[in-house]
C-alpha cells in the first residue's frame, strides 16, 4: 500500500530501494525494468524524468511520454478541439502505449506517434525507440490504467502541492503551447482539478514510493539515480 505523503521522506525512499532490489532479478533475466513515473500536472515527473536520463544516460533508458498518445483530432474544426477533456483517460490511445511497453519489453524497436498541443493533431513525424534495459513510462493517468498498471515493476508518484501545478502549468500553457491566461484558468476549473481529483489523485495508492516536490528533491533523484546504475552494473556484469 502506498506511504501518505506525511510520512518521512526517508521512509518512502527505504521503499522504493525495497521495490528496485526486488527487481534486480528482472535486471539480471535480461528483461527491461519498466518504471512508472506518474503525478498531477506541473507536478514535476516530467522535469524527474529528465534528470533521470540525463544522469543514467540516454543510451540505458527508453522513455514513453503518455500525452504523446493523445487521440488525434484532425478531424474536428480547430476551434472544437480545444474543448475536448485532455485530462480524461478516454482522451488517450493508452492502448497503444501498452502495445509499446509490451514490444519493448520483448526487446523490439518501436515508433511513437508526434502530437502538436498547438493543433491538438498527431504530425506525420514518427519517434523510433529502440529497447533499453530501463523503459521510463511517464504521465499523469498512467496508475489510473489497470492494465497499463500492471505492466510496471516499480511505480513512482511525484506529490506536489496543487497552486505549485497549477502555476506551473499556466506558465508551460502561455510559454509552450500559445495558450492565453484566461483559457488556461477556464480549463484548469472545468477539467484539470476535476479530473485530478477524479482519476490522478486515487492512483496514488497504487505507488510504490511517493516523492515530494518533484524535482526539487535532490536527495530522492539521486537516491533513485544511483539504484538505476547500480542495477545496470550487475546486468553489465552478469553478460
Amino acid at each position: 500500500m502506498a506511504q501518505q505523503a506525511a510520512q518521512p521522506k526517508w521512509f518512502g525512499l527505504l521503499l522504493f530501494l525495497t521495490a528496485f532490489q526486488y527487481n534486480s532479478l528482472v535486471i539480471n533475466q535480461k528483461t527491461p525494468l519498466i518504471i512508472g513515473l506518474a503525478g498531477g500536472t506541473g507536478s514535476g515527473k516530467t522535469t524527474v524524468a529528465h534528470a533521470i536520463v540525463e544522469q543514467v544516460g540516454a543510451q540505458h533508458i527508453a522513455m514513453l511520454p503518455h500525452d504523446t498518445y493523445y487521440k488525434d483530432l484532425a478531424n474536428l474544426p480547430l476551434s472544437q478541439r480545444g474543448e475536448r477533456n485532455f485530462d480524461h483517460p478516454d482522451s488517450l490511445e493508452t492502448y497503444q502505449l501498452i502495445k509499446h511497453v509490451q514490444e519493448l519489453k520483448q526487446n523490439r524497436a518501436v515508433d511513437l506517434p508526434v502530437y502538436d498541443f498547438r493543433t491538438h493533431s498527431r504530425t506525420k513525424d514518427i519517434r523510433h525507440v529502440e529497447p533499453q534495459p530501463v523503459v521510463l513510462v511517464e504521465g499523469i493517468l498512467i496508475f489510473a490504467e489497470p492494465e497499463l498498471r500492471k505492466l510496471f515493476d516499480v511505480k513512482i508518484f511525484v506529490d506536489t502541492d496543487a497552486d505549485i501545478r497549477f502555476i506551473r502549468r499556466l506558465k508551460r500553457d502561455i510559454a509552450e503551447r500559445g495558450r492565453s491566461t484566461e483559457s488556461v484558468i477556464e480549463q484548469y476549473l472545468s477539467t484539470v482539478r476535476p479530473m485530478h481529483m477524479e482519476f490522478v489523485e486515487p492512483s496514488k495508492r497504487y505507488a510504490d514510493v511517493i516523492i515530494p516536490e518533484g524535482g526539487f528533491n535532490l536527495v530522492a533523484l539521486d537516491m533513485i539515480v544511483a539504484r538505476i546504475r547500480y542495477l545496470l552494473e550487475e546486468r553489465t556484469d552478469s553478460k
